[in-house]
């Protein structure tokens, strides 16, 4: 298997945004179990922060996928896609790509 800085690159950036939306995922569920409080300043500039980060990759998302009656399942369904990507494509693209 070849190895290759552009590939690594694109693998870095991919595990960077799964670990984006699980903290995202995490710090929406302690909000709403209203373990931590969205008004304290810091705690909004982190939630604002990962709203801003995520947003634009779970919204394409979200728009295709039918109403799951409140239960939202983009950040799930963006991590697989995610892991795909990653674990398929930049494998078979190790193995074939010249170097």
């Amino acid at each position: 298997m070849h190895s290759t800085p552009l590939l690594d690159f694109i693998d870095m950036l991919i595990g960077l945004c799964i670990f984006v939306v699980v903290v995202y995922v995490i710090l929406s569920w302690l909000i709403m179990l209203d373990v931590v409080n969205r008004r304290n300043r810091v705690v909004y500039m982190f939630a604002d922060g990962f709203h801003r980060l995520t947003e634009p990759m779970l919204r394409p998302i979200r728009r295709r996928l039918p109403d799951f009656g409140g239960l939202d399942i983009s950040p799930l369904v963006l991590i697989l896609a995610l892991y795909f990507v990653r674990y398929v494509i930049l494998s078979y693209l190790r193995i074939y790509l010249p170097v």
